[in-house]
């Protein structure tokens, strides 16, 4: 078989897994990014020890467990405290001072994986005096990642690094006293935690579910193809108040289509704001 009818037939064979998906779990993956679905399909063929996609896609269908395994290989987890540092310094010194004035203050973490990112925003919040007002609402996809994101642990090798990501950030405090340790992980105090509802939901599928001041979702676009991401810009301009805040990824932009909803606010940093109506 030639290399060009090899990878012909092998994205059928990724077509026909993903449709397969879809209808056992009602998973749409089918507009993300194609070479990244493709490589984590392909990490699972080699980690099951199978020949192909189109055995992969026979397991998945008789297999539970595969089903489950697959799902969470297509789950974004890459995340920690205060990621992009610098981010989190523009919004504490571009973005807060416009919320001083609001009675409350509704902030959605979309894709927020294993919560690290909204741990990290209700500190911030609470260091600039806004804890009080604060509701954050952080959803993922995956399950999984929701449960381990409720339980406001992380490993506690990782706190070196995120300690130095707070202070970049403009931490104000001593970072150690959000959370206590044993020894194996660190765990973030009730006062930080009681901020947050964490749920599931798919930025593919599911709606708006509130009206919100400020929508973080930060390195997921760039998984999708463009149709998804206009589809989930629409879905964030529809759960935006008039002049809410949206912060992205230093990695993506929002496309020339959506610029009618939305206005650069700090461009370096990727935040932007909706328009008024």
């Amino acid at each position: 078989m030639t290399d060009d009818k090899f990878l012909e037939k092998e994205e059928l064979e990724l077509d026909l897994l993903l449709a397969a998906l879809h209808r056992l779990s009602g998973f749409d993956f089918r507009k993300y990014m194609r070479s990244s679905i493709m490589r984590r399909v392909q990490n699972r063929v080699r980690l099951e020890q199978l020949p192909n996609i189109s055995r992969l896609t026979e397991e998945v269908i008789n297999n539970e467990m595969l089903l489950q395994k697959l799902l969470d290989d297509f789950s974004i987890n890459v995340t920690e405290m205060f990621r992009d540092p610098a981010f989190f310094k523009a919004f504490r010194e571009k973005v807060v001072p416009e919320l001083a004035e609001y009675p409350e203050i509704r902030i959605w973490h979309a894709g927020c994986s294993t919560g690290e990112e909204a741990y990290s925003m209700a500190i911030l919040m609470e260091e600039e005096g806004l804890g009080e007002k604060v509701r954050i609402y952080a959803t993922d996809m995956s399950e999984k990642v929701i449960r381990k994101a409720e339980k406001g642990s992380i490993p506690i090798s990782k706190m070196k690094a995120y300690t130095t990501n707070y202070m970049l950030s403009g931490g104000k405090k001593s970072f150690s006293e959000y959370y206590s340790t044993d020894s194996e992980c660190a765990y973030f105090d009730s006062k930080i935690l009681r901020k947050i509802v964490f749920a599931q939901h798919n930025l593919v599928t599911d709606g708006s579910f509130n009206e919100f001041h400020i929508i973080i979702c930060r390195n997921v676009l760039i998984y999708f193809n463009l149709e998804l991401q206009k589809h989930v810009l629409q879905l964030f301009n529809a759960s935006l108040a008039d002049e809410g805040f949206l912060g992205i990824g230093s990695k993506e932009s929002i496309r020339t289509e959506a610029y009618g909803h939305f206005e650069e606010f700090f461009f370096e940093e990727k935040i932007y704001r909706k328009m008024r109506a």
